[in-house]
């Protein structure tokens, strides 16, 4: 929006009727430094909002892989324990026989370590992903004070260019009323021009 302002104003610049009246010109030339600053204004806020609020967002985001593959490494943990220990829960129901009770040792000694790779990961999870989710303030709090600061800023700044521009531009003793009543008065003159008239 502010780029278009600031074309708007150049290309009132460049039209002749500022040539024409010293008035006018000085209007546009006053218009045309507000809608700069503006712009300016509107740059360093964008960029303040960069900083501060979308790239820490990017950064949390980038941790959300990292988090799934935790989870993606507890859960084939979970498979390949569950899926060990029905293995032994299978010998354990078989006759204890030499060739059985052998194999459900092996599978007993097959099930303890991935059992305890399974533990620690799944302790990980549950210690860390409260702390992780509880964070989430503490992180996002600064960047949302940043964002308000910078709108205030940029609001109190474009509420003082304005300001300035309208005593600059402003006529003494003019009602928004009156000024919207010779507007109004000079579109009539200028539809009853002959050139102008509706066929």
């Amino acid at each position: 929006m502010s780029k278009s302002a600031v074309k708007i104003s150049l290309d009132l610049l460049s039209n002749p009727l500022c040539e024409q009246d010293q008035d006018f010109l000085n209007m546009v030339t006053a218009l045309d430094t507000a809608m700069k600053r503006m712009d300016a204004f509107n740059q360093e806020k964008v960029n303040q909002i960069q900083k501060t609020v979308i790239e820490p967002l990017k950064k949390f985001g980038s941790v959300f892989p990292s988090l799934n593959m935790a989870v993606k490494r507890r859960e084939q943990a979970l498979q390949d324990y569950r899926r060990l220990q029905a293995k032994v829960e299978k010998y354990e129901e078989k006759e204890k026989t030499g060739p059985v009770l052998a194999k459900l040792h092996q599978a007993r000694e097959e099930l303890r370590p991935v059992r305890d790779d399974f533990e620690a990961k799944n302790k990980q999870l549950l210690d860390e992903m409260p702390r992780f989710y509880g964070s989430r303030l503490g992180y996002f709090q600064p960047s949302f004070e940043s964002l308000i600061r910078a709108q205030v800023v940029y609001y109190s700044e474009m509420h003082k260019i304005f300001g300035d521009l309208t005593q600059q531009l402003d006529q003494p003793g003019h009602s928004d009323e009156q000024r919207e009543q010779e507007n109004e008065a000079k579109l009539s003159e200028l539809r009853a021009l002959s050139i102008v008239a509706d066929d």
